[in-house]
C-alpha cells in the first residue's frame, strides 16, 4: 500500500506554518475582534461549546424553552440545545436550500420559543434581514451558526453581527484552526458581558484535555498536507466507504459526550500567528472558486449552491443533482479517489437515528430531498486545475444522460 499517496482533504483549512508555533506578543482575542469588527471575543473549545454558552446565557434571561432549527444543519446543533436542556424544533428548509422557508418559520412560532439559528452554511450567507423583524416581533433571540463561515461578509458587516450572537468554529477544515475552538460575540455590550459571565461559571480549566489538543495540533501541523494526509484521514475513510457506513464516513457519528474546558495559552498564541494569512488565503480560494462555480454552472442539469454574495468564504463547493439516483453515481465514483469529493451532512436533521427521540414527528420533504441531492468538491489549494478537470469530467459523463 502506497502511504503516501495525493490525498486532497475535503474542506480549505489554512495550513500552518513552523514559525505559528513559536509565541509573539499577539492576542487572539485582539486579533479575532479586528478581524471580525467587534470590540471582543469570547474564545471556547469548540463551536458547540461557544453554542452551549450562548444558549446558556439566553436561557438565564427567559423561561422559554424552544430553539428553532432548520431542517439541514449540523448535528452538534441539537446536540448543543439538548445539552442545555432546551427543546430543538425542526422547521423544514426552502426547496433547494438549506435557509428556513420563512412561511414555515412563521407557523413555527408560539410564546415558548426562545432562539431562531440560521445556519450560514460551507460558507453561504443565510438570509438573517428577513428572520430579524420575526424575531424581533415575538422577543427571540437570533443565534447566528457560522461555525462554517468566518470571514464571510454581508456588504462590509462579518457575518455574526446582524442577529444577537453569533458562533464561529475554528476547528479542522474550518479556515483558521487550533484544532479544536470556537468563538462567540455579540454586539450588544451588556448581552456580551452576560455571555463572559456564564463561560466563567461553566467552562473549567482541564490540563489534560488541553494538552491532549496541543499535542492534536502539532499532528495536525506534520500531517496537513497532501503527502501524508491518507494516512490520518484517507485510509479511514475509504474503509467507512467500503461498509456504507457513511455518516461515520463525514463525521456525522456525534457523541452528547464532548469535552468543555478552557483554551489554553499556547494554542491561542499559536492561532495569533496563523490568522495574519487568513485574509489573503480566503481571498485566493474565493476567487478560486468563483471560477470553479462558473465552469460547473455550465453543466447540464447541474446547480451549484451559493447566495451569489461577493463575500462568501468558500471551504467547498455545494453541489445540488436533479436526482438522488444521479447523486449517488457519481459519488459512487468520485468518492473512493483522494480528490476531495463528499458529501456535507448525510442526513436531514431529523433522521439521524441518536436524534429522532428529541424531535417531534414532522414531514420535512426541502430538507430530506436536500440531503438526497447534495455533494461537495473541496475548495483546498490542493485542489489542482488536473485534479478539478476529472471531476469535471465525471460530473458531465453523468449529468449530460439526464
Amino acid at each position: 500500500m502506497n502511504f503516501f499517496h495525493y490525498e486532497i482533504p475535503p474542506t480549505a483549512g489554512l495550513p500552518l506554518h513552523i514559525s505559528d508555533f513559536f509565541p509573539k506578543l499577539n492576542s487572539f482575542e485582539e486579533k479575532l475582534s479586528q478581524f471580525i469588527g467587534v470590540s471582543a471575543v469570547q474564545i471556547e473549545c469548540s463551536a458547540t461549546v461557544a453554542l452551549v454558552v450562548a444558549l446558556s446565557s439566553i436561557k438565564k434571561l427567559s423561561h422559554k424553552k424552544k430553539v428553532i432549527i432548520s431542517a439541514y444543519t449540523c448535528p452538534w446543533v441539537p446536540i448543543a440545545i439538548i445539552h442545555c436542556g432546551l427543546i430543538p424544533i425542526v422547521c423544514d428548509s426552502k426547496k433547494e436550500h438549506f435557509d428556513f422557508d420563512l412561511k414555515k418559520l412563521r407557523a413555527s412560532l408560539d410564546q415558548d420559543v426562545l432562539a431562531i439559528i440560521p445556519t450560514h452554511l460551507a460558507g453561504k450567507i443565510a438570509d438573517i434581514k428577513k428572520i430579524l423583524p420575526l424575531a424581533k416581533k415575538n422577543n427571540i433571540y437570533v443565534i447566528e451558526d457560522a461555525a462554517q463561515a468566518l470571514g464571510a461578509r454581508i456588504k462590509k458587516q462579518s457575518v455574526g453581527l446582524l442577529g444577537d450572537i453569533g458562533v464561529f468554529s475554528l476547528g479542522v477544515g474550518k479556515g483558521l484552526s487550533i484544532f479544536a475552538g470556537g468563538l462567540i460575540v455579540a454586539k450588544n455590550k451588556k448581552l456580551f458581558s452576560h455571555i463572559q459571565k456564564t463561560s466563567t461559571a461553566i467552562v473549567q480549566n482541564n490540563y489534560f484535555a488541553e494538552l491532549k489538543r496541543t499535542v492534536e495540533l502539532i499532528f495536525y501541523y506534520i500531517f496537513y498536507r497532501p503527502s501524508l494526509l491518507r494516512i490520518v484521514f484517507g485510509i479511514k475513510l475509504r474503509h467507512h466507504l467500503k461498509k456504507h457506513d457513511f455518516i461515520k464516513a463525514v463525521g456525522d457519528d456525534c457523541s452528547f459526550k464532548f469535552p468543555i474546558h478552557r483554551v489554553g495559552y499556547y494554542r491561542k498564541k499559536i492561532g495569533a500567528n496563523a490568522i495574519d494569512r487568513l485574509n489573503t488565503f480566503l481571498s485566493i480560494n474565493r476567487k478560486k472558486a468563483i471560477s470553479r462555480m462558473k465552469a460547473l454552472e455550465k453543466i447540464k442539469n447541474l446547480k451549484v449552491v451559493t447566495s451569489k454574495q461577493a463575500h462568501e468564504t468558500w471551504p467547498f463547493i455545494v453541489l445540488l443533482m436533479p436526482s438522488e439516483k444521479i447523486r449517488d453515481q457519481i459519488i459512487h465514483d468520485l468518492w473512493p479517489k483522494s480528490l476531495g469529493v463528499g458529501r456535507l451532512f448525510i442526513e436531514s436533521i431529523s433522521n439521524y437515528n441518536y436524534l429522532k427521540p428529541y424531535f417531534e414527528k414532522k414531514d420535512l420533504p426541502a430538507g430530506k430531498d436536500f440531503a438526497a441531492r447534495t455533494m461537495i468538491i473541496s475548495n483546498s489549494p490542493w485542489l489542482t486545475d488536473k485534479h478539478f478537470n476529472e471531476i469535471h469530467r465525471v460530473l458531465n459523463l453523468h449529468l449530460v444522460k439526464t
